[in-house]
């Protein structure tokens, strides 16, 4: 894992716009944003998956998945950019620094989102490996989808109105499914579809393994931002509680929401069972997921 952890941020640095290149506030601001922290969960899940059609992995498997973990790690740090501007959630605090807008203003903030969503795509037009340009287009409509209202952007706008009510499981599962897991959903997917070779039943599995995670990894949040430490976490915790959201621990309780988490982890060890040894760093991201303290 920290092999590709480094392979991703060589990748993210040569993506990013250096910030001595005008307008150079923006720049940094956008490898502020991006750079050097983060679990890389999102990229790591894209390298994963495409390790499950092959045999063994190889630089040029590696160089097909470069772009589209750029552009997934990029749409995340949008995300999280947005996400803690005064009108969202306003944090203060992501990845154990200042958040974006604390750091450069509000309005640079705004930018910075705008600007690494569209570079996502750019790094997925611009791809030069072999992957071929039906399979690129494929990509840019997977994570278009899992980016906008009908995935992520959407599960924001589901939270938001959220905020006071009493929502039950299967309404707040549909909110994550959305928010959180659609992005994680489009990570498997793009990952495991470069380089072909996997039947539609295998591939339904991989889906099955990703919402599974998916929704363990918004579980285990909540439980850790009920039990966990700001300095643990990176990002202010009980917040959500704060802020009267629903959650898996307040409509669950702790102990129920991390049971439903391991059973989350043993339902997405099942569907990928069939692929053996090519999935392995699928399990265990699987593991990290539900496992991790931070």
């Amino acid at each position: 894992m920290a092999g590709i952890q480094a392979r991703i941020e060589s990748a993210l640095e040569r993506t990013l716009p250096g910030s001595d290149i005008v307008p150079a506030r923006l720049h940094a601001a956008m490898r502020y944003a991006v750079l050097g922290a983060g679990k890389r969960v999102r990229p790591l899940l894209v390298y994963a998956a495409g390790e499950v059609p092959l045999a063994e992995r190889t630089e040029e498997a590696l160089t097909r998945l470069d772009n589209l973990a750029c552009a997934v790690e990029c749409i995340h740090a949008y995300s999280l950019v947005h996400d803690d501007l005064p009108c969202m959630d306003d944090d203060v605090l992501r990845r154990g620094k200042p958040s974006v807008h604390v750091e450069y203003g509000e309005a640079i903030a705004l930018l910075v989102g705008d600007s690494l969503q569209s570079i996502a795509f750019q790094s997925l037009a611009d791809d030069r490996s072999t992957l071929d340009a039906n399979t690129r287009m494929a990509m840019v409509r997977i994570l278009a989808m899992a980016a906008g209202s009908r995935g992520m952007a959407g599960g924001q706008a589901i939270d938001l109105a959220s905020v006071g009510e009493k929502l039950s499981l299967p309404e707040l599962e549909f909110m994550h499914i959305h928010k959180t897991g659609a992005l994680i959903r489009a990570c498997v997917t793009m990952g495991a579809r470069t380089s072909g070779g996997l039947l539609e039943s295998e591939l339904a599995c991989l889906d099955n393994y990703a919402h599974c995670i998916g929704l363990a990894f918004q579980v285990v949040d909540d439980v850790l931002d009920a039990e966990s430490t700001t300095a643990t976490l990176g990002k202010t915790v009980g917040k959500d509680a704060d802020d009267n959201k629903p959650t898996y621990v307040n409509i669950m309780g702790l102990s129920r929401a991390k049971a439903f988490a391991d059973e989350l982890r043993a339902q997405a060890h099942q569907n990928i069972a069939r692929f053996g040894k090519r999935a392995r760093r699928l399990e265990e991201l699987a593991d990290f997921i539900v496992l991790r303290k931070f």
